[in-house]
C-alpha cells in the first residue's frame, strides 16, 4: 500500500489549487483540466484518513488548496483594496475548506460512499448558500469555469451553473476512485476500466445534449436597436473629480452612432451620474433638461443610467439609513439603474446584490461597529440601500431587467426578473476598478451565462473593461476592448418564453441543501454515538 509522505501531500495540495486555477476563465482557460482538478486534494484526504490521522489535517490541507485557487483566479481584487483582498482570499479559502471537512466528518464517520456523496451535496449547498447569505461572494461557483464555452453549457437553461459543478464533482470523483484504488489500495490499472468507461459516460453525454441544444435552437426575431456606450473614464483620477455634465458629454460622445436605424435604448455604465443627488430632485438639478436635450439626438430613444442616488424617510428604514444631521428623517444612499422615458416618465431601480465590504458591511444589524471597516471606492463606502426585491423597467416597446455589476454573478436573481416579464437583460457596470487584469474579462464572461440560464439577449455597458452584446445561446456577438471609449450599435431579439430555470430558479441548491441538513444531522449522531461507546 502506497502511503504519501508529509512532502507529497503538500505538493498534491498545491497542485489542485493550481489546476482550479488553470482550468477558470482567463485565470489559464483549460476549461478541460476542471474535470481532474479536484483529484490531488481527494487523494490527499484519501491518505490522511487511511493513516488514521487527525481530521485538522485535512482541513489543513484543504485550506491551502482553497487558498492556491482563490489567489491564483482573484488576486486582481488587491487593486480595490489591498486588506480587503486579503481578508476576502483568507475568508472564502476558509469557508471552502470548512465545506471539504464536513464531507471529511461525513466519511469518516458514516462511511466512504456516503461520504462522496456528501462531498456533492455539501458543495453544491456552499455554493447556493454563497448566493443567499450577508457575505455572499459567488464568482468561483465552479460552474462558472464554463463561461468560455456556451456551446458545452446549454443546459444551463435547467440546472443554472450549479449543473456545471455537479457536473465537474462527479467526474472528478468518478477518475479519483480509479486512482485511490491503484494508489492507495495497490490494485491493478485494468480493474478500474468501469470508473473510467462511467467517467467518460458523465463526460460525454452532458456534452452531446448542450451541442445538440446549441444548434437547434433558433432566436425567434423580435428586434430592437440598442446603443452601448463605454466612455472609458477612469476611475480612479477622473471619476470622482470632473465636472458632471463634462463627464456626461464624454459618454455620449464616446462613439458614433445611427439615429436613422430609430434605437430603441441607449445603455450607460453604473454611476455613469457619478455625484449623488436626490431622487425627487432630478429636474432642478439640471439633468431632466439634459437628457431631454440628448434624446432629440438620439431619435427620442429612452435613456438607461447608472447614478448614485439619496432618498429622504421619515423613520429608519433599514441599516442602511442614516439620521439627517440638519433636521429630522433619515437618509438613504442608493446604486441605482435610471431609466429616462421623457421628462416626466423615469424610473429607478436601486441595486439589490452589494459588494461585501463595499456597497455593504455584512452583520451590521447585529454589529453596527463594522460599519467603520468600510472601503472606499471613490465616494462608495458603507452600507448602501437596497431594492428588496428584483425589479424590471418598462420603454414604450418592451421590458427589461436592470442588473448593476455583481448582480449579473447571481443566476437566479437575474431569473427572477426574467419571471416578471423582462424580455432583454441590461447589464451596466464599472469594471475600471480592477485594472487590465483578468478580473473584468471573467466578469463578461459570466453574462454569457446568464444568456443561457434564460434564453435572453444581454447588453452590457461598462464604463470602461469589455463592454459587449451577448446572443441567446450565450455567443458574445459584438466587444469592445480594454481602455478605449467605444460605442457598439446592433439589433438584438427579445423573448418572452420562460426556461425552466427562469421559472425554478436554483432548485437543485435548495433540494440539496435540504438533504445536506439532513447529512449533517445524520453524521453528528454517528460521531456522538461513537463518542458514548467508547
Amino acid at each position: 500500500m502506497h502511503k504519501l509522505s508529509k512532502k507529497q501531500r503538500y505538493f498534491l495540495s498545491v497542485l489542485s489549487g493550481i489546476l482550479m486555477t488553470i482550468s477558470f476563465p482567463y485565470s489559464g482557460s483549460l476549461t478541460i483540466v476542471g474535470f481532474i482538478a479536484w483529484i490531488p486534494i481527494l487523494l490527499v484526504e484519501a491518505s490522511i484518513s487511511k493513516e488514521n490521522y487527525r481530521s485538522r489535517k485535512v482541513f489543513t490541507h484543504s485550506f491551502i488548496t482553497f487558498l492556491t485557487y482563490n489567489l491564483g483566479t482573484t488576486w486582481w481584487v488587491i487593486y480595490a483594496s489591498g486588506a480587503g483582498g486579503c481578508m476576502a482570499f483568507i475568508a472564502n479559502s476558509l469557508l471552502m475548506a470548512f465545506v471539504f471537512y464536513l464531507f471529511h466528518l461525513t466519511k469518516k464517520h458514516v462511511g466512504a460512499k456516503e461520504g462522496y456523496i456528501a462531498l456533492l451535496v455539501y458543495w453544491i449547498s456552499f455554493e447556493y448558500f454563497h448566493y443567499n447569505w450577508e457575505s455572499s461572494w459567488p464568482w468561483l461557483t465552479y460552474g462558472n469555469i464554463f463561461s468560455i464555452h456556451p456551446s458545452w453549457v446549454q443546459w444551463y437553461s435547467y440546472s443554472g451553473a450549479l449543473g456545471g459543478t455537479l457536473w465537474v464533482l462527479i467526474i472528478n470523483l468518478l477518475i479519483f476512485r480509479a486512482y485511490q484504488n491503484v494508489l492507495l489500495k495497490g490494485e491493478a490499472w485494468k480493474i478500474q476500466t468501469p470508473f473510467f468507461y462511467l467517467a467518460g459516460l458523465f463526460f460525454i453525454v452532458p456534452m452531446i445534449i448542450s451541442i445538440s441544444m446549441y444548434f437547434s435552437y433558433t432566436e425567434k426575431k423580435d428586434p430592437v436597436n440598442v446603443i452601448v456606450a463605454q466612455p472609458n473614464i477612469d476611475p480612479y483620477n477622473e471619476k470622482f473629480n470632473v465636472d458632471l455634465f463634462e463627464q456626461l458629454d464624454v459618454l455620449f460622445n464616446s462613439g458614433k452612432y445611427k439615429k436613422e436605424l430609430k434605437p430603441d435604448l441607449f445603455i450607460a455604465p453604473e454611476t455613469a451620474i457619478a455625484y449623488s443627488f436626490y431622487e425627487n430632485q432630478l429636474q432642478q438639478i439640471g439633468l431632466s433638461n439634459y437628457f431631454s436635450k440628448r434624446q432629440e439626438t438620439l431619435g427620442g430613444c429612452p435613456i438607461l443610467i447608472g447614478a448614485s442616488t439619496i432618498k429622504i424617510y421619515d423613520k429608519k428604514e433599514s441599516p442602511a439609513s442614516t439620521k439627517l444631521e440638519d433636521g429630522p428623517g433619515f437618509i438613504e444612499y442608493y446604486n441605482t439603474s435610471l431609466l429616462f422615458n421623457n421628462k416626466t416618465d423615469y424610473s429607478f431601480v436601486h441595486k439589490s446584490k452589494l459588494v461585501p465590504g463595499v456597497e455593504k458591511i455584512p452583520f451590521t444589524s447585529y454589529f453596527s461597529f463594522l460599519e467603520n471597516l468600510s472601503i472606499d471606492l471613490g465616494g462608495t463606502t458603507g452600507t448602501l440601500g437596497i431594492e428588496k426585491e428584483p425589479q424590471i423597467l418598462t420603454t414604450e416597446k418592451f421590458k427589461f431587467a436592470p442588473v448593476i455589476c455583481y448582480e449579473s454573478i447571481f443566476g437566479e436573481f437575474v431569473s427572477q426578473q426574467c419571471k416578471k416579464g423582462a424580455e432583454l437583460i441590461c447589464i451596466i457596470t464599472n469594471d475600471g476598478w480592477w485594472r487590465d487584469t483578468p478580473g473584468y474579462k471573467q466578469h463578461n464572461s459570466f453574462a454569457s451565462l446568464r444568456a443561457i440560464e434564460n434564453r435572453r439577449s444581454v447588453v452590457r455597458s461598462a464604463n470602461t473593461g469589455t463592454s459587449s452584446i451577448i446572443n441567446q445561446r450565450g455567443e458574445i456577438t459584438h466587444k469592445t476592448d480594454w481602455w478605449v471609449p467605444a460605442t457598439i450599435q446592433a439589433d438584438v431579439n427579445l423573448n418572452k418564453e420562460l426556461t425552466f430555470y427562469s421559472i425554478y430558479g436554483d432548485f437543485m441548491g435548495r433540494s440539496l441543501s435540504f438533504v445536506g441538513v439532513l447529512l449533517l444531522l445524520f453524521t453528528f449522531v454517528k460521531y456522538f454515538k461513537k463518542l458514548v461507546n467508547r
